[in-house]
């Protein structure tokens, strides 16, 4: 039996109102996280990814309090990611209702960080986050990138992905910068490119725009679709994005 394809919605949260941008850009208010996060619960996503997008920027801890009211709302996984330095850090965030972790930046700066999570709390929990650009400097042709899609790491996509995976990362949450926003659909060679070498449960963000988005992403390889706008903004429903899936013949709950 195949598991089953999830449907993430994502709430980009800065100074506690969901956002999005284009590209990572001109980041516009969306709502109330507490309140969205509610919604989609109701309407069927299988889990909300809720991450805190400028707290690597801005160089703080992530928003613990709207974490909390969150997470009481929910009977879905609740992922958090955003200025989440160290194992400690993720032990608070678990004890404030999150049930999975995302890093970024932090596990660039410091891979160890990774295998530090996975001792002490779990593969299950950890999830890596990588903000991908094509980039033909790089042997594979994409590159990491760190701070909210602002620096590049210098860092090979495919090479990160597979040592991330290798330090004990339980899932990928690959987004693409250039597909970011634009709703033009997922980067479905960058999807292709990262399935080969990660073990483990890929998820796929950015570019989704239409119904028509949701199938090749999963065929590229995703185990899991998430999206913003397209449901912030009410374009999209989860339940029909779940029929368009089922439509496709894969599997969903």
């Amino acid at each position: 039996m195949s598991l089953a394809t999830r449907v993430i919605p994502c709430l980009d949260v800065d100074a506690g109102r969901v956002v999005k941008g284009v590209n990572f850009q001109d980041l516009e208010d969306q709502g109330d996280p507490v309140e969205l996060a509610t919604r989609y619960g109701a309407e069927g996503a299988d889990e909300i990814t809720f991450l805190d997008v400028t707290a690597t920027v801005d160089g703080r801890a992530t928003t613990l309090e709207i974490v909390r009211r969150t997470a009481e709302t929910l009977f879905i996984p609740l992922t958090v990611g955003g200025g989440i330095r160290t194992a400690d850090d993720v032990a608070v965030l678990l004890e404030h209702g999150a049930d999975k972790i995302s890093v970024n930046s932090a596990a660039i700066a410091r891979p160890e960080l990774l295998d530090d999570i996975a001792r002490r709390f779990g593969s299950q929990v950890c999830v890596v986050s990588l903000d991908v650009q094509a980039d033909a400097s790089q042997p594979s042709g994409y590159v990491v990138t760190t701070h909210g899609g602002r620096t590049s790491a210098e860092l090979d996509a495919l090479e990160w992905a597979r040592e991330s995976v290798n330090r004990g990362a339980g899932e990928v949450l690959l987004n693409s910068i250039d597909a970011d926003g634009t709703t033009e659909g997922f980067d479905i060679p960058m999807i292709r490119a990262v399935r080969e070498v990660a073990s483990v449960p890929l998820i796929a963000s950015g570019g989704a725009g239409t119904l028509e988005h949701f199938a090749p992403a999963v065929q590229a390889g995703a185990d899991a679709v998430l999206a913003a706008s397209v449901f912030h903004q009410g374009r999209l429903g989860i339940s029909e994005v779940k029929e368009a899936l089922s439509h496709a013949g894969m599997v969903v709950r």
